[in-house]
């Protein structure tokens, strides 16, 4: 349970500290990353569905064994992003650097499922 609990604060609060700065980062993403953000809707809502993610993740933290179930859609939003990111950095769409988040994500949500497992064990113990 100590796993789980640690596991999903760290994601939250370090998904936290990568996200909300992104709200005030619109002009320099659309600079170092070009082309400009032309969808500012997909930007911000994409942050706002993250961020809130990012909550879900420490509510699940205070109690693994109750939140189990929210792993599992947990799970998806990790692997989603990864899985996302590399597909579009093999297509030579996208940089390094933001490749790198998405295999932050992938390690969370290889982390993510290694938890939910142990969950299981302790359950049936």
């Amino acid at each position: 349970m100590r796993f789980a609990r640690l596991t999903y604060l760290i994601a939250g609060v370090c998904g936290l500290a990568i996200l909300l700065p992104q709200y005030f980062l619109e002009a320099r993403i659309g600079r170092d990353f070009p082309p400009p953000i032309t969808h500012p809707e997909y930007y911000y809502g994409f942050i706002g569905v993250a961020a809130a993610w990012q909550f879900a993740f420490i509510i699940i933290s205070r109690d693994p064994m109750r939140y189990r179930p929210v792993m599992v859609p947990a799970i998806v939003e990790k692997l989603s992003f990864g899985v996302a990111m590399i597909t579009l950095f093999t297509g030579d769409r996208l940089s390094a650097q933001i490749l790198a988040a998405g295999l932050l994500d992938l390690m969370f949500g290889a982390l993510f499922i290694i938890a939910y497992l142990k969950l299981r064990k302790a359950r049936l113990a």
